[in-house]
């Protein structure tokens, strides 16, 4: 019953951020920048900026779908940001080179973030092997109760541990963004604010999932070892 609670609590909390980014970006994307560049050219702009050559600047299908990709090297931008002309596209688009930044200069929670990557993917399908196995015939695995909360948290711990790291990668990413595009003169005062408060709701859905993770490893902590006498 409690997990049911905090999945519905979070499940809601999540929606309502969502609903509250998608509104700021539409409403951001109606202010038309004063420097007439689009998400993509301040993309390479930056990339330039920061003597990053080696990375493209391509446009995906989708709607916020926009992603840094370290494997092949692509900074990704939805058709909305990549030809974007306004304070939306010029926040996020300068926002995913800010990991490409990151990832250039190694930065410290970047390089553990994918690290704990096949960490996590592991950990994932150990974590629905145990949970599906306890719902046909209890915990019929044949393992000890105890020795199954040690897997079930150690794996969740481990999810746990990855939405953690993914915060300040993604502040940080926001702050280079914010910082660069002040400096450079991207935007206008207006429009930086602008730009700030559409990164600032684009955080919080990291910070959402953080906090429904961490929820939740507290409740399995407290399910498997809290009843201890």
């Amino acid at each position: 019953m409690l997990l049911i609670l905090i999945v519905v609590v979070f499940a809601i909390a999540g929606f309502v951020v969502s609903s509250k980014l998608k509104s700021k970006f539409k409403k951001y994307s109606q202010t038309a920048l004063e420097a007439n560049l689009s998400g993509a050219e301040i993309a390479k702009l930056m990339l330039a900026d920061h003597n990053i050559h080696d990375v493209q600047v391509v446009s995906v299908e989708g709607q916020l779908t926009d992603h840094y990709n370290p494997m092949n090297r692509t900074v990704n931008l939805s058709p909305d940001v990549y030809y974007g002309r306004n304070a939306a596209a010029a926040a996020v688009s300068a926002h995913e080179c800010g990991h490409a930044v990151q990832h250039a200069t190694s930065y410290t929670w970047l390089t553990l973030r994918s690290k704990l990557v096949p960490l996590q993917n592991i950990s994932g399908k150990i974590l629905n092997v145990v949970l599906i196995a306890s719902l046909f015939g209890g915990f019929a695995l044949g393992l000890p109760y105890q020795f199954i909360g040690y897997i079930v948290v150690g794996a969740y711990g481990v999810m746990t541990l990855f939405t953690l790291v993914t915060l300040p990668v993604e502040f940080d990413a926001s702050n280079r963004a914010l910082a660069w595009v002040q400096n450079r003169n991207i935007v206008t005062r207006t429009e930086y604010a602008m730009s700030k408060d559409a990164l600032k709701w684009a955080a919080m859905t990291y910070v959402v999932a953080a906090l429904a993770s961490l929820a939740t490893l507290a409740y399995y902590i407290f399910i498997f070892f809290g009843n201890r006498d």
